[in-house]
């Protein structure tokens, strides 16, 4: 394998001071996938110490368990390599971090503890040769992930292991070996996957989310019943149906997730979009109801979701907390959830559209726009170009009435008024919760006529007798 320059160098190193040192892990499998690579992790027989001795920059990031990061390099081409001593493990009574580590002799020996063949493949840093007892290369080729030996004792020793699996099946677009797949679904290895802390699950949860079809790994934690676990919520979505006859859904409403999860943007920044995409109607089966004669005919069935965007934001919050995400980031997607259910038409008045840009703030106006597209993605599951549909012309014509509002530097909030509280106290209105109301009154005028934010023109409103204060 040709290595980069400054991993030949970083061995060079090793050889220097009479030990072994291999590139292993996922770097391995990526470079062997002719995809591109950031991450290095390198395994050595010398001990952390030695390791430590060997390079000026170390960092004892995992010392514990034989783990150090060597800063190696200089400028732009400066690199944390982790590295790690040969080792084995026993017992992982935590279901993560073994009970038991001891310093292997060999590469085979700390390939050997790995996950999954693809994984368990070393390439030696003095010439480049693989070291691959396990047939990774093979397993590689055919694209099937195969645990390293007997899949129950894998996925025993660390519960996350079967979460990575269904990961890196929608990730790489593998399929799973049928042994190391039945064995995801046994009772023992689901208990030991609910034994991990809800941190490690939401940051593979996010790791699916962020490949191109998370719907794929999405039906897989369904179907071996990791959903569930976590996110029990979904459970009532599946067999939700909801197209009854209009042509807007063809799907129930997990499916309809799913692949509305799929239609959002998959680049890193917008992952909210793709967590409100897959939450944006978890409420439907709550508020679910049918009803007859909306058209006129008795006979034609309908079904109704009042309040679903409401609710769901709430139930979003709630799942979003349970697995430890940001205040931020729960603010952020559950806001997206509460307000996609946005009906825009080229009627709309200019104070309608100011309204709406209040209500949602423009901070968030491209977001609601990417989870509107991925919405209609997901209604069909198709790869018509929704930019020619009716829905992207209105939101079109919906983002350039915006982008015009804000150039006019239109008041979008309390803070753009030309009077505030002090301005009215001075004017005779004395502090409290009365004074509160009258500037949101006062908004809400200028929101109807921006013409009118003035200072002489508001207090003139006040003069006008429209609210009476008691001096």
């Amino acid at each position: 394998m040709i290595l980069d320059p400054i991993l030949k160098k970083f061995g060079k190193v090793f050889e220097e001071n009479g030990f072994e040192a291999y590139l292993v892990g996922g770097a391995v499998r990526d470079i062997l996938l002719n995809k591109p690579c950031s991450d290095w992790d390198v395994a050595t027989n010398a001990t952390p110490e030695q390791v430590m001795s060997m390079f000026k920059f170390v960092i004892p990031t995992g010392i514990a368990h034989g783990t150090v990061t060597v800063h190696f390099g200089k400028g732009e081409k400066k690199e944390e390599i982790e590295v790690t001593t040969f080792r084995t493990e026993s017992d992982y009574s935590d279901g993560r971090h073994p009970d038991k580590i001891e310093y292997a002799a060999t590469i085979e020996e700390d390939l050997s503890r790995r996950d999954f063949t693809m994984n368990a493949i070393a390439v030696n840093l003095k010439d480049g040769k693989l070291v691959d007892p396990f047939g990774g290369q093979k397993d590689i080729k055919k694209k099937i992930i195969r645990t390293v030996g007997n899949p129950n004792e894998r996925f025993m020793e660390d519960g996350l292991r079967p979460i990575r699996a269904l990961r890196f099946a929608s990730q790489l677009k593998f399929s799973i070996e049928k042994d190391t797949f039945s064995e995801i679904e046994k009772t023992d290895v689901q208990k030991k996957i609910t034994s991990i802390s809800i941190e490690r699950f939401r940051d593979e949860f996010l790791k699916m989310l962020k490949t191109e079809k998370p719907s794929v790994g999405l039906k897989l934690m369904e179907e071996t019943g990791i959903l569930k676990l976590f996110i029990p919520e979904f459970e009532a979505c599946r067999g939700c149906i909801q197209g009854d006859g209009r042509g807007f859904h063809d799907f129930d409403v997990l499916d309809h997730l799913f692949y509305a999860c799929d239609g959002a943007p998959s680049e890193p920044p917008k992952y909210k979009v793709r967590l409100a995409a897959l939450f944006h109607d978890i409420a439907k089966p709550q508020v679910r109801k049918i009803v007859r004669g909306q058209d006129g005919d008795d006979d034609i069935e309908q079904f109704t979701f009042y309040n679903h965007d409401n609710l769901g934001a709430k139930v979003t919050e709630t799942i979003l907390r349970r697995l430890k995400f940001s205040n931020e980031e729960i603010a952020d997607v559950s806001h997206l959830v509460k307000n996609h259910m946005f009906h825009y038409e080229s009627s709309w008045t200019d104070a309608a559209v100011r309204r709406f840009i209040v209500r949602v703030g423009l901070s968030y106006m491209d977001d609601l726009f990417d989870l509107r597209i991925a919405d209609v993605y997901g209604m069909h599951n198709n790869s018509v170009d929704l930019r020619c549909s009716q829905t992207s012309e209105n939101l079109l014509e919906l983002k350039e009435r915006i982008q015009k509002i804000t150039e006019k530097q239109n008041a979008l909030s309390l803070k753009d008024l030309a009077v505030n509280g002090k301005d009215l106290i001075e004017h005779g209105i004395p502090a409290g919760k009365k004074l509160g109301l009258i500037l949101n009154e006062l908004f809400e005028t200028v929101l109807e006529d921006p013409e009118m934010n003035t200072k002489e023109k508001l207090l003139k409103i006040i003069d006008n007798g429209q609210w009476k204060i008691d001096n």
